[in-house]
């Protein structure tokens, strides 16, 4: 899915007025229970969000599952609810949280190898979450720092061939990703890349 930051964070907003990432503090507790899903641990934190590794109790697997937490406009002081940080960020919030639960519904119309897959999503606790496929891996941005020195023409023609491919699917069906970039690029153990949050 830095700091251990999983890889569907999206990226920080150029203009923050609060936090830039989600606190730890504001995560749910490993144990957790949403529904079917218990969370197992925090997976990363950012601007607008927290990824957690959790367990589906019903089709028993692992699955991330992402919490829409914009860390500028809210957090969590008791219990599950998420709080606003102030009652004049509401609008804002509603429109992010909209966006939100727009790119999950879209991720989960779409059944290509190299695009993450979105199981289900749904709204609770003022917030709302979708659960994924979990994807060992490392982005694209991590491997490429690991390297001694540049890739050869091969490993980049094996990267961008499937996700060129995915991009086609998408651009067909008249949806742009709006943020490909390194960070954005999950690649898994058997080198397959698999394209992640939209922009």
């Amino acid at each position: 899915m830095s700091d251990n930051s999983w890889p569907t964070t999206v990226p920080e907003p150029r203009h923050s007025p609060g936090p830039k990432r989600v606190a730890l503090h504001d995560a749910l507790a490993p144990g957790t229970r949403l529904g079917e899903f218990e969370v197992l641990s925090v997976l990363g934190i950012g601007a607008f969000g927290i990824v957690y590794l959790a367990y589906d109790h019903i089709l028993v697997r692992r699955v991330a599952i992402k919490e829409y937490m914009p860390a500028a406009l809210a957090g969590r002081r008791e219990g599950l609810p998420v709080s606003l940080r102030s009652p004049d960020f509401a609008p804002t919030f509603e429109r992010g949280l909209d966006s939100f639960l727009s790119e999950a519904r879209l991720l989960a119309s779409f059944d290509h190898p190299s695009l993450v897959k979105v199981h289900r999503f749904w709204r609770a606790n003022d917030t709302a979450y979708m659960a994924m496929q979990h994807y060992p891996g490392s982005t694209l941005k991590d491997v490429r720092l690991g390297m001694s020195g540049p890739p050869d023409e091969a490993w980049l023609v094996a990267l961008t061939g499937p996700l060129l491919d995915a991009l086609e699917v998408l651009h067909r069906q008249g949806v742009f990703h709006r943020d490909v970039s390194p960070d954005n690029i999950l690649i898994l153990p058997n080198g397959r890349p698999v394209l992640l949050d939209f922009g």
